[in-house]
């Protein structure tokens, strides 16, 4: 099964990344929750970003994280090996996926909720 990370996790259910993690929950497919601050959401760990985990057999990477928050991540981002990241709404960041795509990486400027809801994930 596709192993999906989510970056900017979160435990509060008001942010767009809990609604990722449920819908991946309810459709039983494996996400790893990755944030700045630590929690649980629908039974699995938020792991710490400042110790940058290290993820094995990553298909996606879904960024919840604004572009002012991302240069500090870039390399341990590409560091996973994601075959794809997913910029959604309000992360898109032109230097980010230029960088992604020199590593072989590809991008996606698309809304990770639409797409498991429409079939299109």
């Amino acid at each position: 099964m596709k192993k999906t990370v989510i970056i900017g996790a979160s435990s509060n259910p008001s942010r767009y990344a809990y609604l990722a993690a449920e819908m991946f929950a309810e459709r039983q497919m494996t996400f790893v929750p990755v944030g700045i601050k630590t929690g649980i959401v629908f039974g699995k760990e938020i792991l710490s970003i400042k110790e940058k985990p290290e993820i094995k057999d990553i298909d996606t990477v879904t960024l919840y994280l604004g572009p002012q928050n991302q240069p500090e991540w870039y390399d341990y981002i590409i560091s996973l090996k994601p075959k794809r990241i997913i910029f959604n709404p309000g992360t898109e960041n032109y230097e980010f996926e230029k960088l992604a795509k020199q590593n072989g990486i590809d991008t996606w400027e698309a809304c990770t909720l639409v797409l498991l809801s429409t079939g299109q994930y």
